[in-house]
C-alpha cells in the first residue's frame, strides 16, 4: 500500500531517501527543507539538495522559518499525510507537527541509538574511534533523538575511513532502511522498541575548536580526528609561509613511527609528533587551493624537519 508522505530533509545525506521513497511508489505530497542560503563567491542563494531534487520530481516545496506557529501547523495538517519522514532536516518538530500525520513521524538517524544522539553523529563516531556505526529508523518525539527505534542497519568503520566515505555509505543504507520501514508501516507491522537509558552519548555540533589539530593527544586519536573531519570542515593547523599564519587543512593521515615535541615536523615527508607516537600527513589543503599531497606541499612551503605546526 502506498502512503501519503511529507518528506523533511535538507543536505545531500537526505537525497537518497527521498529518491527511494518516490521510487517505491509512495506519494510525496510535500517536501520541507531549509530555506535557500547564500553560497559561493557571488553569495547567490542556493536551494538545498533536497529542494533541488523535490523540484525535479514536481513535489511542492516548503521552507518555513519556524514550525511553531499555528499557521505552520495548519499548513502541515492540510497535506493530509499518513506519515512524515525526516532525514537531517535541521529543525525541531513541535508537538502539533508530530501529531499531525495519522501514522506519526519517522526519523532516519545516522548512528546506533542511543549512542550519538544529536547533530554530528558520523563525525563524532569516527573521532571517538568507534569500530562500527549505522542508521536507525525511530519514531520522533519532542526530545532530541529520544524516540523508540523500529529498525537498525549496522556497518563497520574501517581504521582509515573518513567521514565522507562513511556518510555516503550510510546515506545509501538509510534510504533502503527507510523504504523497508515504510513498507512495514503500510502493513501495520512496524514495531518500536524504547531506547535503553544506558549508553546515551551526544554528538554535539562540530566547532572550530574541535577542528584544531590535537597534537596533545595520542597519534591514534589525532588520526581519528583527521578522518572524522574529512572532507568537511577539515582538521587544521596554522603555518606561516611568509605572509603571516594561514590555516592548513589536513584531509588524510596515517599512523607513523616517531617521537618529539608536540606538533614538531620530524621528517621531510610529513611525520609529525603527537603526545604518544606520530602521524604522517598524507593530504593537505591551503585556503582557496586544491587538495594536494602533503610531501609535495612541504617541499613547496620549504618547511623542514624541526618546524612546529601550531594548532
Amino acid at each position: 500500500m502506498s502512503l501519503r508522505v511529507v518528506f523533511m530533509g535538507t543536505p545531500d545525506f537526505a537525497v537518497p531517501t527521498l529518491a527511494e521513497i518516490v521510487g517505491q511508489g509512495h506519494e510525496v505530497v510535500a517536501a520541507y527543507t531549509r530555506a535557500p542560503a547564500p553560497a559561493g563567491r557571488g553569495m547567490a542563494e542556493r536551494p538545498s539538495p533536497v529542494h533541488k531534487m523535490a523540484d525535479g520530481f514536481g513535489i511542492p516545496v516548503f521552507t518555513p522559518k519556524t514550525l511553531r506557529s499555528e499557521e505552520a501547523a495548519e499548513i502541515f495538517r492540510s497535506h493530509g499525510a499518513d506519515v512524515a519522514v525526516a532525514v537531517a532536516y535541521g529543525m525541531i518538530l513541535p508537538r502539533p507537527i508530530l501529531e499531525a500525520p495519522d501514522m506519526g513521524c519517522l526519523n532516519l538517524h545516522a548512528s546506533l541509538l542511543p549512542r550519538w544522539r544529536g547533530a554530528a553523529p558520523i563525525q563524532r563516531a569516527i573521532m571517538a574511534g568507534d569500530p562500527e556505526t549505522g542508521v536507525a529508523v525511530m519514531r520522533m518525539e519532542e526530545g532530541l533523538d529520544t524516540g523508540p527505534v523500529a529498525m537498525v542497519e549496522k556497518t563497520p568503520i574501517g581504521p582509515n575511513e573518513t567521514a565522507g566515505a562513511v556518510h555516503d555509505r550510510l546515506a545509501a543504507l538509510g534510504a533502503d532502511l527507510m523504504a523497508r520501514a515504510l513498507a512495514a508501516l503500510s502493513r501495520g507491522s512496524l514495531a518500536f522498541t524504547p531506547q535503553p537509558d544506558a549508553g546515551v552519548t551526544y554528538a554535539a555540533k562540530i566547532t572550530n575548536g574541535d577542528a584544531e589539530m590535537a597534537w596533545t593527544l595520542p597519534a591514534t586519536r589525532v588520526h581519528d580526528q583527521v578522518r572524522g573531519l574529512s572532507p568537511f570542515p577539515g582538521a587544521f593547523f596554522m603555518a606561516d609561509l611568509g605572509r603571516g599564519p594561514e590555516r592548513i587543512k589536513v584531509l588524510e593521515t596515517e599512523i607513523a613511527d616517531g617521537d618529539g615535541a608536540l606538533g614538531t615536523l620530524l621528517t621531510a615527508d610529513g611525520v609529525v609528533a603527537c603526545a604518544e607516537g606520530a602521524v604522517r600527513l598524507l593530504t593537505v589543503q591551503r585556503q582557496g587551493k586544491a587538495a594536494m599531497k602533503a610531501a609535495e606541499w612541504l617541499r613547496g612551503a620549504r618547511l623542514a624537519p624541526g618546524a612546529v605546526l601550531a594548532a
